[in-house]
């Protein structure tokens, strides 16, 4: 295996476990107070998102290749350190 290959594997595996993680944070905004489940709705709508960024991303990734695939590799960078810290911010504010 290649280290694209490997690269997007590790990514589209990244992908599942946080929106696993998502979904974990928009069912705990259904169960919270209204003023709670407002905040954290919209919290939830931003990762989101930046989640569809990443996929969107990731397919671009698929479809890349040569000078052209670490372009979008530096996109990609970007946009997972995004997802990242906001699921980490939302972990941290919502527990």
């Amino acid at each position: 295996m290649n280290t694209q290959d490997s690269y997007k594997e590790k990514m589209n595996a990244q992908l599942k476990e946080w929106s696993a993680q998502i979904d974990v944070l928009e069912a705990k905004a259904k169960r919270s107070g209204a003023d709670l489940k407002v905040k954290m709705a919209e919290a939830n709508l931003d990762l989101r998102k930046k989640q569809h960024a990443a996929s969107a991303k990731m397919t671009e990734l698929n479809s890349a290749s040569g000078e052209a695939w670490d372009q979008v590799k530096l996109t990609a960078d970007k946009l997972w350190d995004d997802l990242k810290s906001g699921l980490a911010a939302a972990h941290a504010k919502f527990k």
